[in-house]
């Protein structure tokens, strides 16, 4: 019997032996795989085009079937078009660091077992409980276990457990969009037990994660930072760790400060960065050097796309993302931004079938209920949209789209209450949402509160200096009858132009405050750009009447006259008033070239 137990023993403990070994070797080829896969020579015709086209955005437009961005893969199911070039040394653990496109990258550590781990059974037994979400029977049994993975399962866990009980409070007091007090219990004795693990050097990449995530709920952020960045060089493939580290990063000072190790890990992350900066020109050059080693990555292709809509370059964006979706047929992640920019196009057959396919795909995640409510807010049935849009927020608190877009559903349904509500959710999850800063203004402007407006329109265009139109926001503001502060209205709409308005108001506007404040060269200058704008886009209306009266005008006051004709012939092409004004100046004008008659000229009229 004895024998038979040890012979059990035996065979267990070589599993795992084997299991160890092949987990190892998993993980070596894996990393091998990623990162040093380059195209075989004998496949050379369907190689990826190199993204100096992207960088300078020169796309096709979304009808051309061969795209830049579309096919650039030959695929190859024997596998055979691709060949691995295995890296010098013997270990993964101490391979040289690997230069790609001429830079030189550190290699990735891999995290060496303390070898007190104790009973692997109970160590099993607890992630079985934690898989099941069963958190604190998880960390019950592993209460006496000082394995570093045994540690910061057992933390975690006790974590989760806090953060599960913290959301019931939350729907118990004030429903699951209600406010309260509720903090996680565990906070402090996890907080306590990981710095004392740190100082005593006990603690592994896992582990530093955790802590950093609690010192970052606890407010302490510029040591969280420190802890999560320890983390990252540790070891660089928990993404989950570089994401909380992103979060941190609010400005491009404190992500520049960063003491970051070279790994190729790190250019992830500094897209990600960049593009939650709104830094797009930066985002879309490490897409670059990105996109040369990983061909193939969807998720260099969803950056390159958002950051593309980001630069209101739509018609490219959308270009990558149907391509995305081709390569990827029922993929949710980034799918919210690209119904936003089928929003924005009022592209409804397109987003009709978006909405159809993600509804079918799973309906019940986050990013399908948003485009669910993009959906019914282009066709105008802005109740169906708020409703998905708080079907979006049960399964997830902090979606920070849906709260922004739900108050943009509301100031549409005059419901300024509740669109101040879901705009003030949204800049609690993420202070430097531009979008919801300029929500409140527009809400407080539709109350007739200028002042109160002209705060949050302040707010957003210092995250978003680029964007006109929030200086147009701002300028009609300070506009407006209670203010009136037209030298103010005035710079704000010099820098709409100067950040590239496209639709001319801000033109317009600076032309007519420099007419009123009797500033009439200026106005010309501005009347005769708005002017050009017109005439380039072939736009017609009131705006250009407008315009070629006040020039005619102008140009006869100052004895321009042939100048001041060619306007006023264009006057005569219009019917109504403007035609008989027009005639009436063409007369003057043309009387005006002729002079003054002569005195001869007179006697001779005047003689008998």
């Amino acid at each position: 019997m004895a024998s038979k137990e040890t012979y059990r023993t035996e065979l267990r403990s070589a599993a795992r032996q084997l299991g160890d070994r092949c987990l190892h070797s998993a993980a070596k080829w894996a990393a091998e795989l990623l990162v040093s896969l380059e195209p075989d020579p004998s496949s050379s015709s369907s190689s990826t085009p190199p993204l100096s086209s992207l960088s300078s955005r020169n796309f096709p437009s979304a009808s051309t079937s061969s795209r830049s961005l579309s096919a650039p893969y030959g695929r190859h199911l024997d596998g055979s078009s691709l060949r691995r070039r295995l890296r010098s040394g013997g270990s993964a653990a101490d391979t040289s660091a690997t230069p790609v496109g001429g830079i030189s990258y550190v290699s990735t550590p891999i995290p060496v077992e303390d070898g007190s781990e104790g009973d692997s059974d109970v160590y099993l037994l607890a992630k079985a409980y934690f898989d099941c979400r069963e958190f604190r029977r998880a960390a019950h049994v592993l209460g006496k276990q000082t394995g570093r993975k045994a540690v910061f399962l057992r933390c975690y866990a006790l974590y989760l457990a806090g953060e599960k009980r913290k959301e019931e409070e939350l729907i118990e007091i004030e429903g699951s969009f209600g406010k309260s007090e509720a903090v996680n219990s565990e906070l402090v004795p996890l907080e306590r037990e990981l710095s004392s693990l740190r100082k005593a050097a006990a603690i592994d990449s896992f582990g530093l994660y955790l802590y950093g995530i609690i010192l970052r709920d606890r407010g302490c952020e510029n040591l969280a930072i420190t802890v999560l960045v320890e983390s990252v060089n540790s070891f660089p493939w928990n993404w989950s760790a570089w994401l909380e580290l992103q979060a941190l990063c609010t400005t491009t000072d404190i992500l520049n400060k960063l003491n970051l190790k070279n790994h190729w890990m790190k250019d992830f992350f500094l897209a990600s960065a960049y593009q939650e900066l709104k830094m797009h020109d930066e985002t879309l050059k490490k897409c670059e050097s990105l996109q040369a080693v990983f061909r193939r990555s969807d998720h260099i292709q969803a950056q390159i796309a958002t950051a593309l809509y980001g630069l209101t370059e739509l018609d490219e964006a959308e270009v990558v993302f149907e391509e995305i979706l081709r390569n990827d047929p029922y993929r949710l992640n980034t799918m919210d931004v690209y119904s936003n920019l089928l929003y924005a196009k009022e592209c409804f057959s397109a987003l009709s079938f978006l909405a159809h396919k993600v509804f079918l795909t799973d309906k019940y995640q986050p990013e399908s209920c948003c485009i669910i409510a993009n959906y019914y807010s282009l066709k105008g049935q802005h109740e169906k949209a708020v409703l998905y849009f708080r079907r979006a927020l049960k399964l997830n608190r902090k979606y920070l789209s849906a709260w922004t877009l739900m108050g943009h559903e509301y100031v549409e349904m005059k419901n300024t209450p509740a669109a101040i509500d879901a705009y003030r959710r949204a800049v609690d999850i993420n202070p430097r949402d531009y979008r919801a800063w300029y929500g409140l203004g527009q809400t407080y402007e539709m109350m007739s509160m200028p002042f109160y407006a002209l705060y949050y329109f302040k707010r957003a265009s210092y995250l978003q200096p680029s964007d006109a139109r929030l200086w147009l926001a701002m300028a009609q503001c300070y506009q407006s009858a209670p203010l009136e502060m037209l030298e103010d209205a005035i710079k704000c709409y010099t820098k709409a132009v100067n950040c590239n308005e496209r639709e001319g108001i801000a033109l317009h506007q600076l032309a007519k405050l420099h007419s009123d404040l009797g500033y009439s060269e200026k106005a010309a200058y501005f009347y005769k750009k708005d002017l050009e704008m017109m005439d380039a886009e072939e736009r017609q209306g009131p705006n250009m009447i407008e315009a070629l009266l006040f020039l005619t005008k102008y140009l006869k006051a100052e004895k321009r006259f042939e100048e001041a004709e060619v306007f006023c012939t264009r006057l005569l092409d219009y019917s109504g008033p403007e035609k008989e004004t027009a005639m009436s100046l063409l007369r003057g004008l043309r009387v005006a070239q002729s002079g003054p008659p002569s005195s001869s000229s007179l006697e001779q009229f005047s003689a008998p």
